[in-house]
């Protein structure tokens, strides 16, 4: 099992996952909770302790991921705390999973190695100028994320050993082929149905909200009516695209730019040549005695291509007349390529020549000397290659004056604008979700809404936006979330109680038909009595769109009926309407013939998924966890 885990660990899946996991990581970051601690952890696997510290650095990361799905609608969702305590939970067992793996990886002897961590390090782009690893770059955001050196490296290797494990699973699992055909076999089944639904908007004419219970449901939920928080910002913004030049770049400098690369601007000399070859597996004397009797014939004036149709041992190039296309240096054998590279003119042939794969007579059919590609050509794209790397130093050297101005001078801005040559901007008061760019990300919301910020008033750190383009902001005025006024959401209350009414009224009149459905009164008749339609899906998929998800899924879950019987079942839909559904039969579906790879490999990756879960299961079931049932955890607003 550890070899093939091993081996795993170094395929495409473990890149794609550690891509993933860093991607993730940089987006989110995590700099406002390491300088936090805390004695109480948040569980303890094994004996080992999850602190805060973790926690609030992977609830930040989730925390990021919600705000990218759903916009500006996140904080309309983040104002519901059973969702967040949901969400909080849901984070506090991903670290027990991942410390559970990391766990299993030290009992097999899995370890990421320093060279790994190294190279890894230097292909994320992140830490990359014009595609180049940059140590200055890469040194600025991990001490932007309050990370040493050291530190990031154990963070790293631990992410990275974690994923040898995870994709040795995904590597080495399978299904054998009756598994598939099973798996197919229930996939492709569907079940003919009638169901009829009660619909809430019928019977909300039923129902009526009294001023008191709008009043009751008003003073139980305030935390669902509460205003944005709002700030007004100011803000500078420094753009290495936007830096003008002191001096600008001279013809001199793009000449002299020009000469010191021009390897890079250069196309290599190129060679046609066909060749006669000679094997010498079995008798070397007589394959260089063969050899040189070509030649001889050669230089009695026989046609090359002929000889090389007929007499060479490369049968794939001796039927183009010995062609072996263009070669550059170091394509070929050593002593192949030097005699080809000596011809000096098209048409000429060289003496016998001996290579690991025999003897040789060489043919020069082309020549394509070495280009230079002129001045002239490149000097624009060498002079725009010259600005840009200056503005991309002049943006560096005026980040760095930005960085100390604004933490020196922390109650205003304006002295670092003035370093930096930009003006100061602002906000009027908006929300969270309103940001304008560039401030709209959730790396520059997180700045903003934190105690420094709000409370204090004092500038952010320098924060990157995107590639040599960085924000630092300051809030000038704090709005916080406050309860509305009961007159500005009564409607909405009412509206939502109404519908609440409805659909328990929807429910309650579906139990009733229901219990007439199982004492054998046919849905038809049902329908018919209530003045509602009956609906009939023959052949319903397992993802079929045309009926509500609910129904569906209860469709598939109810038993097989039996002969000349029905399976019942009354539903709660999504939407808060009510259903009554029958089950008519079930069709199996004929799986037959070659499965397609497509199909196979969507099944197995399922079983991959299944098993992955088994085996967390698994280890948590073996495993001493303690879970705190409250902890507290200092958030971000």
């Amino acid at each position: 099992m550890l070899e093939k885990i091993r081996e795993g660990s170094q395929g495409l899946a473990a890149k794609i996952v550690l891509g993933a996991v860093i991607l993730s990581f940089a987006l989110a970051g995590i700099g406002g909770y390491l300088g936090q601690t805390t004695e109480q952890p948040v569980a303890e696997v094994n004996g080992v302790k999850i602190t805060q510290l973790e926690f609030a650095r992977a609830f930040e990361n989730e925390r990021g991921r919600l705000e990218q799905q759903f916009g500006e609608y996140f904080e309309q969702i983040a104002s519901d705390p059973a969702y967040m305590a949901q969400i909080r939970q849901g984070v506090v067992d991903r670290l027990v999973q991942q410390e559970l793996q990391n766990q299993l990886a030290i009992e097999l002897g899995l370890r990421v190695s320093d060279g790994q961590i190294k190279q890894a390090i230097f292909e994320m782009p992140y830490f990359q100028i014009g595609g180049q690893f940059s140590n200055e770059r890469y040194l600025q955001l991990i001490r932007q994320m309050n990370f040493q050196p050291d530190d990031f490296r154990e963070y790293l290797r631990e992410e990275m050993t974690r994923n040898q494990l995870v994709s040795a699973i995904a590597g080495s699992d399978f299904a054998l082929e009756s598994e598939v055909k099973q798996t197919l076999v229930l996939q492709q089944q569907t079940r003919d149905v009638d169901y009829l639904v009660l619909d809430k908007e019928t019977l909300k004419d039923q129902v009526s909200v009294t001023d008191s219970e709008i009043q009751d449901h008003y003073d139980l939920n305030q935390d669902q009516f509460m205003s944005s928080e709002q700030v007004a910002l100011n803000y500078i913004e420094l753009k290495a695209a936007d830096m003008e030049l002191l001096e600008p770049v001279t013809d001199e400098q793009v000449r002299a730019y020009y000469d010191e690369n021009q390897a890079q601007y250069s196309e290599d000399e190129r060679r046609r040549v066909s060749h006669i070859l000679v094997e010498n597996l079995e008798d070397a004397e007589a394959a260089k005695t063969k050899a040189q009797d070509l030649y001889a014939q050669l230089q009695a004036g026989a046609d090359f291509a002929k000889l090389a149709q007929e007499h060479s041992d490369d049968v794939a190039s001796g039927e183009l007349g010995g062609d072996l296309d263009w070669i550059e240096r170091e394509m070929m054998d050593p002593a192949f390529e030097e005699a080809a590279f000596a011809l000096a003119n098209v048409g000429e042939f060289s003496d016998v020549v001996e290579s690991e794969f025999g003897f040789h007579i060489i043919q020069l059919t082309d020549l394509q000397a070495q280009e230079v590609k002129p001045f002239a050509e490149l000097e624009a794209e060498l002079r725009a290659e010259l600005e840009q790397n200056a503005k991309i130093d002049a943006f560096y050297g005026k980040q760095e004056e930005v960085r100390e101005l604004a933490f020196e001078v922390a109650d205003t801005l304006e002295d670092a604008a003035a370093a930096a040559e930009v003006e100061v901007k602002s906000t009027e008061l908006v929300a969270r979700n309103l940001l304008p760019a560039p401030l709209n990300q959730p790396t520059v919301t997180r700045a903003i809404f934190t105690p420094e910020l709000l409370e204090d008033g004092v500038n952010s750190e320098v924060i990157e936006v995107a590639p040599e383009h960085v924000v630092v902001v300051r809030v000038v005025e704090h709005k916080p979330a406050a309860v509305k006024p009961l007159e500005e959401v009564s409607a909405q209350i009412k509206s939502r109680l109404v519908n609440d009414k409805a659909s328990e009224l929807a429910k309650e009149k579906a139990e009733t038909l229901f219990a007439q459905l199982e004492e054998g009164k046919a849905l038809a008749d049902i329908a018919t009595a209530e003045s509602l339609e009956m609906k009939t899906e023959a052949s319903l998929a397992r993802q079929s769109f045309a009926v509500s998800p609910a129904l569906v899924t209860k469709a598939f879950k109810l038993p097989h009926p039996a002969e000349g019987n029905t399976s019942k079942a009354m539903v709660e839909l999504n939407n808060g309407d009510s259903a009554l559904l029958v089950v008519k039969a079930v069709k199996l579906a004929d799986v037959t013939g070659e499965i397609e790879p497509q199909q196979k490999q969507s099944i197995t990756r399922t079983q991959v998924n299944k098993n992955y879960l088994a085996l967390l299961s698994a280890l948590e079931g073996t495993a001493d966890i303690v879970k705190p049932s409250t902890f507290e955890v200092a958030e971000e607003n």
